[in-house]
Order: C-alpha cells, then structure tokens, then sequence
C-alpha cells in the first residue's frame, strides 16, 4: 500500500512524504520525502504502476515463486548502496515505460469547450453542473476580478474571485503560495510578508500567524496582524485546492499595540492548463476566491473608491497579481517540473506510454545515486531507447501493448453494451417493501433525508468521448435506489450486508436479482457509515462491463470505479473543497469488496486519505445545511464501452449526525 501523508518539516526545510507500507506486515514499511507536491506524485503513480505490473503478470501463471522472491526482494529497501542503485534505475526505466493510471496522463480540459448544453459557457471545469454568472468588475495587469451576481448574495456576503494564467506548473505555484520565507514572501505578497508557522496536522492542515503593514492598508497608522488556517489538497486532476479561514490560537493570543484582523474566507485553486503547440513552457489557471461584505463591494464596484484598496479584501485579491510577477520576473520557475506528457488510453490491464526524455526529469529519479554512474547495460538500453526516440512521439500517441489488443477484441463484443440480461424479463420492484434508518424525502423542503435524482445534473463520458473530450448530461439511472441507512458505529464495518439489519438479508433482498450496496465508512467522532443500496430488476449481464466489474478483480474495480460530487445547497468553501469533478475512489481511498449471492458491497474507507478526512471534516462541520448529490458510475475507457451511463444516484438533504442509528456488531 501507498499512501501520501502531505507536507511535513524536515531539518527546516519543508517536504512532501510518501508512506508505503505492507498491509500484511506492519514490520515492513517505509516513507520518501520528495521536495515537491508533484514529485511525491510521480513517485505514487510509480509505485501503484509497478504493483499493478506484478499483479498482471503473476496473474498471466509461469514461474509465480521466482517471481513472489523476486517481489519481497523488492520490497525490502535496506541493504548495500548497488541495490538501491539498481532500484532507483528501474523505478525510472519504469515510469518512462509508462506512466500508470491514465489520471497522471490526463491534462485539463479545454476551457473553449467547455459549453454546457443550454449554450451557457462556465469557465468552471466539472463533472456536475454548477451555474454561476462571473461577472468581470475589473481588470488590471492581466488578472480579471469577478463578482458572481448569481450566487453571491448570501447571508454571509459577496463571493469575488481574481483569476490570471500562470507560466509555470501548477505544482511550482502551489510551493510559492504555500511558502512561509519571508524574502520570498515580500517579492509577491502585498499582504502577508512576515509570517509563522505555529502548528501542522497530518501534513495537509496548519495553522499560520502574520503581521501586515499597516500603510498599505489604512489610512491610521496602527500595527495589524491576524491568525489563519490553511488546509489543501490535490485532486486526482492534479488541481491544488488551498482553503483558508481566520481562526483562534493559545500561541498568539492578541498582542498589545496591534489590531487582531479577521481574513476574509478564502480559496486558492491552481490547475494546469494544456502546454501551447510551440511552446514546452508549462502554463497553469489561478484563481483566488474570498468572501466580503457586499455594502464594501458595492460601493467600491460604483465608485472604484480608493478605500476599497486598502482592505485586506483587496490585498488578498492582489496577491494573484503579485504571484504572477513574481514568477514572470524569475525565469527558472517557468521549466521547473515542466515535462511533455505524450496522452494514451490505459487498458484494463496494463499499458502505458511514455515521457519525452529530459534531463530535468531524469534528475529526480537519479537524485538518489548521484554519486555514481548506470551501469554500461543501462546506459546501452538509454542509447537504444534514444535511437527511436523522435518515431515512438507519433507512434505512442495509440500504441498499446498486445495485451491490449485481445481486451479491445473481447470488449467488441456486441453484448458488452448490454449491461441487463434483456432475456429475462424484469420483475417490479415495490418500494414499500424496502426500508433504511434514514427516510425517504417527501418533496424539496424535507429534510433529514434523501432522494434518488435523475442524472441530468451531471456530466459523463459521450460516445465521441476518446476522440474530442466531449461529455453529455447524464440519463435516469440504471439501478434503483430502493433503501438509505445512517449508521453511527465505534469502528468501520466492512461486509455490512451481512448484517441481519441490512436489507440484502430480508426475504424480500433475498428475491431481488442483483443488489449493489455501496457503504461509505465516515471517520468521525464517533464513526458513520452511510450505506446506499441499489437494485436492480434483472440479472447483470456477465459479458457487460457491469458485469465484468460486478465479477472481476479488485484492480479492475479500483480503476473504474467513480464517483461524482455535486453540493446542490451549502456554503460556499464547502462546495469549492467537494468540487464536481469525477474522483475514482479506487484511487483515492481504501475500497474493499465483497460479492456473494445476489449482491456487491463495497466498503470506502474515507479515513484511509488524509485528504479525504480533512474533507469529511469540513463538510460534517455544515452537514446540517448542505444538500449533497452523488452519482455512481463505471468509468469507460475504451471504444466499446462508450458512452458512459450513470449506475445510481442519491440526494442527501440536510442530514442530522444526531439522527444516525447506533449499529452494534
């Protein structure tokens, strides 16, 4: 198992740590710092590729237990300084040969094209439909500030946002705004030069103290400071997501001769954007979104006071303008972590395709064994591998491994797409025989409850989907939702349906064809588990890719298996931490499975990311306030399989934590 623990502070300096771990054997376990957000990925993506690898070919049969030895010798990372160095060579050969799930390789999506079905253009990428209406207020130096005249007027005040289009990663954005140097920090930040770091949780949570120049933001000539949280996170996008809120601390309490600010609330979003044609010059779109009173901003939108620009309100929107200055006037920021990423479809097995060989990319993987050289084999197999280097930029664009092939054959099949056994016919479902803990709602204004929406609130997959990116709005789902429980536990439950209070052990569950029970494990003081059960009228279809996920591998599943966020009602920072885009929870978290009888359970383990607990937390805090869609799919991927359908769907309408039934093993 790998897991990224986050940002960590290492001999002063601040790393990103990746944990890898044998489940089976606590003994065996082990953690790479990486200086970087980006490399810590590269290095997850590495090893989940080479584990994916392994599985493959001890499933193909031959010598297993060679293979099983030469599997715990890697593993086992002590010894001499030549096996390392002999890991650290096949770990890169490795990633050039491809780059793991098709997440890594997937790049942004073109904003020009994101035009949603009733015309109305949203800059916003997702896969659930979110309205908003930026309207641009102003511009200066490139960087647009909006207003969103939709939604904005909230009990809380105005959101406004100043956006601008970066040359540089992501992943190098990311580490200047996360940066707390102070000589760094005066070159870009109107706002924040002097801060401290006074506490850090689980390496994606901390808490900062700073002090402002009160001459940049008052007329009076008073010392100010303030206290923030900053909690981020990234998504499998490879978006970074940083939330901030103005918060209390025994550390620094308030000081004499200073005036304690509140911050405005406020969200920092880096995502990468598509490296132009003629250019290898990385590019990524940053945004910075607060909330403010909306009698400042009103009057400042009329009149374009000079007031406005000396609140804080103001200064936090100018650190964008600052930021992308900043890295304009630094040259070496706009190749850093840059790298040509050639795209390719990922089968269901194994394939992959490869980077354009740098040597800024070389230089992390080499970065262990600087002090000597490959050995002559190697560097043969670089020459070799040099020599065709220019052809395979064409040809790997739709390569794929022979493998590949006999998948694609068998997904042909004309029955792939017939996801129900249209043989037999479908029985009905009566939902009054059904019944979970949590109730079902009886119109919009109900609460504590839940609905099954349609799917036209979300974004999937078109059957065009391969070839232009196109996605189309969702249809009914495939599979009723028939029963919802709210369970408070004092530990996860896996294998809740066997559970004499589930359903699935009813006489009635009993007569169903195929129940699919999804059981989202809340960590939480005390646990949750909410627990979906969908039905369906007829037997899956076992040559369908349902049916193929319903009785396949763990690893198969992991890789299809998706979820889509939609927060309908809440507030705001919430939904920008939820998003809308499509997370396969294979991926992200724990998912364990369970198929017997007529059913499938899969149990998430939200508690098993980091980033997903500090998530949950957040949306708990409001839960009582939020209406919450979720859409449950199985990711296509190849020709065949296309387009998309939606499998369920749950609306969850302001639920109560007090309301969740005890459950007792």
């Amino acid at each position: 198992m790998v897991e990224e623990l986050g940002r960590r502070k290492v001999n002063h300096g601040d790393v990103y740590i990746v944990r890898f771990y044998n489940r089976l054997d606590e003994t065996k376990k082990g953690e790479i710092a990486c200086p970087t957000a980006g490399e810590a990925q590269k290095w997850m993506e590495a090893f989940n590729h080479g584990k994916q690898q392994a599985e493959f070919e001890l499933s193909r049969g031959g010598s297993t237990r060679n293979k099983l030895n030469m599997e715990m010798e890697i593993i086992n990372l002590e010894g001499h300084r030549p096996r390392m160095r002999r890991y650290a060579h096949g770990l890169k050969r490795l990633i050039r040969i491809g780059q793991g799930p098709e997440t890594l390789l997937r790049q942004s999506s073109n904003l020009a094209s994101n035009v949603r079905p009733d015309g109305y253009f949203d800059g916003e990428v997702g896969d659930a439909i979110e309205f908003h209406q930026w309207k641009c207020i102003r511009t200066i130096n490139g960087v647009r500030i909006f207003e969103d005249v939709t939604n904005s007027k909230s009990a809380k005040g105005v959101l406004v946002k100043a956006v601008t289009v970066i040359e540089a990663s992501a992943d190098t954005v990311f580490d200047v705004v996360l940066n707390l140097d102070r000589h760094q920090r005066y070159e870009w930040d109107v706002l924040t030069g002097d801060l401290e770091l006074l506490d850090s949780y689980d390496g994606h949570y901390d808490i900062v103290y700073g002090t402002c120049d009160s001459t940049c933001l008052s007329r009076w000539q008073s010392n100010k400071d303030f206290v923030f949280s900053r909690q981020w996170f990234r998504g499998q996008d490879g978006t970074y997501t940083i939330l901030q809120f103005p918060v209390v601390h025994k550390k620094r309490p308030p000081r004499s001769g200073y005036q304690r600010e509140k911050n405005n609330p406020s969200i920092w979003e880096i995502r990468n954007l598509k490296t132009l044609v003629d250019s290898n010059t990385a590019r990524c779109l940053v945004t910075q979104m607060l909330e403010m009173q909306e009698a400042g901003w009103s009057r400042w939108k009329k009149n374009h006071s000079s007031k406005f620009e000396k609140t804080i309100a103001f200064a936090l929107l100018s650190q964008v303008e600052g930021l992308k200055e900043y890295i304009a006037a630094n040259p070496a920021f706009k190749f850093e972590h840059s790298s040509t990423v050639v795209h390719s479809k990922i089968s269901d097995t194994i394939s992959g395709s490869e980077y354009e060989d740098s040597e800024e990319q070389d230089e992390f993987y080499d970065a262990m064994i600087a002090d000597s050289s490959p050995s002559s084999s190697e560097e043969e197999s670089d020459d070799d591998h040099e020599g065709g280097r220019k052809d395979m930029k064409v040809k790997l664009k739709n390569v794929s491994w022979a493998i590949t092939s006999l998948a694609l054959k068998r997904a042909s099949d004309p029955n792939a797409s017939k996801d129900l056994d249209k043989g037999i016919a479908p029985i009905y479902i009566d939902p009054s025989q059904f019944h979970g803990s949590l109730n079902k709602g009886k119109d919009e204004n109900d609460s504590n409850c839940w609905a099954s929406p349609s799917g036209t609130g979300f974004m999937i997959r078109g059957k065009t989907y391969l070839k232009d990116s196109s996605k189309v709005m969702g249809g009914d789902p495939l599979l009723k939702l028939i029963a919802v429980d709210w369970f408070k536990v004092d530990k996860a439950i896996d294998g809740i349906s066997l559970h004499p209070r589930c359903l699935v052990q009813t006489e009635a569950g009993k007569k169903l064809p195929f129940i699919l029970v999804i059981n989202l494990q809340i960590p939480a003081k005390p646990n949750y588990s909410l627990v979906l059960c969908y039905a369906a009228d007829r037997p899956i279809n076992k040559s369908s890719l349902l049916g193929k996920f319903v009785d396949g591998t763990d690893l198969f599943r992991d890789s299809r298996f998706k979820l889509i966020p939609s927060i309908i009602e809440g507030y705001w920072m919430v939904k920008r931490a939820v998003g809308t885009k499509a997370c396969l929870l294979g991926k992200a978290v724990t998912c364990k499975y369970l198929r017997q009888d007529n059913f499938l359970e899969i149990d998430v383990d939200i508690g098993s990311s980091s980033v997903a607990r500090g998530v949950i937390g957040l949306v708990l805090g409001y839960v009582t306030s939020l209406v919450v869609d979720l859409a449950i799919l199985i990711e296509a991927k190849e020709e065949p399989e296309l387009p998309e359908y939606i499998l369920g769907t749950v609306r969850l309408n302001r639920v109560r934590l007090d309301a969740a039934v005890p459950l007792e093993v």
